[in-house]
């Protein structure tokens, strides 16, 4: 299970903390470390001193321009905030993500991100709504603010309770099938917005956070990949009868 947990972080701007969240990621058997734009040298004396001798984990994270490119293969993703700032979006405790976490990682292919932001600005609106869920981190509200470092070691922490305490799972019909990758909905969300537009039904000069919302509307399903399958035959059959030729019309980018 601890293998299919990936720490991803964006945007960091400290080499010291970077190692600081290789040791405690080593510190409770996590090794996947993906880095999304970081504003800073990942390999420095102060990274290797801070990783105390997980810095083997510095010289494997992968560096990805964004952030999804970094989960483009994972079933879940989580991201860490304070709080939900313009759209209210499933949050959950570290004890609530942990007590998830065996079965998100039954299948060999699963693949869970845990999150992360600036250590300035945290995650940005765009980035929170590209994760399936928000984990809250129920510290003291009169000192609120964590190290970084000390965030991911409180996920991975549960992480490896969970990982401890977990006994041998029956298979469940729940998720018979594969659960859709974040590229594949991200694939989805873009023909989504393209036929909604050919439509008339989303105006991206007035958005009125509807991309937004159908976005938290999905990602709360969680389908499986035939469902996306058979979501996408159904905006495709949409198009052809509304005479939309497919990709005759792409979604401009807009902040939602």
């Amino acid at each position: 299970m601890l293998e299919r947990i990936r720490i991803v972080l964006i945007g960091t701007s400290h080499p010291g903390n970077i190692g600081g969240v290789a040791r405690a990621m080593h510190n409770m058997g996590l090794a996947d470390l993906a880095l999304v734009a970081p504003r800073c040298e990942v390999i420095t004396q102060d990274s290797i001193s801070r990783a105390s001798g997980a810095d083997h984990l510095l010289h494997h994270a992968v560096i990805h321009s964004t952030l999804e490119d970094a989960v483009a293969d994972c079933t879940l993703a989580v991201g860490a905030s304070a709080r939900s700032r313009t759209l209210p979006w499933p949050m959950i405790s570290p004890r609530e993500l942990a007590e998830r976490l065996p079965n998100e990682c039954q299948h060999p292919d699963a693949r869970v991100a845990l999150v992360f932001g600036r250590e300035d600005s945290g995650l940005t609106n765009a980035e929170l709504q590209r994760c399936h869920a928000h984990v809250h981190i129920p510290t003291n509200a009169d000192f609120s603010s964590l190290n970084l470092a000390a965030a991911v070691q409180v996920l991975a922490y549960e992480c490896r309770m969970a990982w401890l305490s977990q006994t041998p799972l029956t298979p469940t019909d729940e998720h018979e099938d594969e659960l859709a990758t974040h590229a594949e909905l991200e694939r989805y969300f873009e023909h989504l917005e393209r036929t909604l537009i050919a439509i008339e039904f989303h105006d991206p000069a007035q958005p009125r956070q509807l991309m937004a919302r159908l976005r938290r509307l999905y990602l709360r399903a969680r389908p499986e990949k035939m469902e996306m399958n058979i979501l996408r035959g159904v905006l495709s059959a949409t198009e052809k009868t509304a005479g939309t030729p497919p990709l005759q019309r792409q979604p401009q980018n807009q902040q939602e």
